[in-house]
This record gives C-alpha cells, structure tokens and sequence, in this order.
C-alpha cells in the first residue's frame, strides 16, 4: 500500500471517528502530495524518498508555527499545531536517538577523513544524505559540529 493509499483510508477513518484535528493534518498531506505529482519533477508518481521529505517538510511547517505561536502567547493554537505534527509523525520511519546519531556521524566522520571543523562540509554531505529520514538535518548538523570541536 502506497502512503498515498494509506492516507485516504486514514482520512477516511478520521471522518468517521470525527477527528478533526487527524483530519486536517492528514487532509494537508494529501493536499502536499497531490502538489508534488502534479509538479513537473515527480509527474504522476513519486518515490518513498520524496514521500518521507514531503511528511518531514509538513512536520517542519508545525512545529516553527507552534514555536511563532508559543513566542506570540498563543498556546492554544501551538498545542493544535504539535497535535497535527505528532500525526504526521507517525507515518515517519522511527527516529534516531541521540546515542545512535552520534554512532551514525562518528562513522560517517571515519569514513571521509575528517578532522577539523572546517571539514564540516563533507561531513554535512554525506551525513544529510545517509541520515535523511532518520534525523532531522538540524540534529545532523549539531551532532557534526560537536563531533568535529572534538566533544565526545
């Protein structure tokens, strides 16, 4: 089953559990993804990569909304937003703990004979690409930029 597919049946399962908050969270994933085959890059299908960057865009949107809400003092419409990106998130594959992308980059670090902060551009390169979907690139780049300060 395609996440296309799975989205309609759960659009379809929020309507009739009368969840709204699911509902429209689920509603502007269909609307991204229907977007992105209709662009001119992706014509009519699109690949599992370019299904998790679209979910990880829409996780994005929420959470910098909720974080402009909270500095405006508008809690409620920040909570409504963390609900959405906590229902996007679980079509996301399961996040790396911090232990494991620390794992992740020291090898990544081995692999492209870094040694100095100034090589973070490799790193960066090969880690944003090995990593997509499993971390989200401000995590990546923290963990990198630790890494190659020489913290442990």
């Amino acid at each position: 089953m395609t996440l296309e597919e799975r989205i309609n049946q759960d659009i379809k399962a929020a309507m009739m559990a009368k969840d709204k908050v699911r509902l429209e969270a689920l509603r502007a994933v269909k609307s991204a993804i229907l977007l992105a085959k209709t662009d001119g890059e992706h014509k009519d299908s699109l690949t599992a990569d370019v299904e998790m960057k679209i979910l990880q865009k829409q996780v994005k949107q929420r959470k910098d909304a909720a974080e402009q809400y909270i500095q405006a003092g508008r809690q409620e419409l920040a909570d409504k937003e963390l609900a959405e990106a906590a229902v996007i998130e679980e079509y996301l594959p399961k996040m790396l703990t911090a232990e494991e992308l620390k794992a992740e980059v020291q090898k990544i670090i081995a692999e492209v004979g870094a040694i100095a902060p100034s090589d973070m551009g490799k790193v960066m390169g090969v880690a944003s690409k090995t990593l997509a979907g499993k971390a989200e690139g401000k995590a990546i780049a923290d963990m990198v930029k630790h890494l190659l300060a020489g913290g442990n």
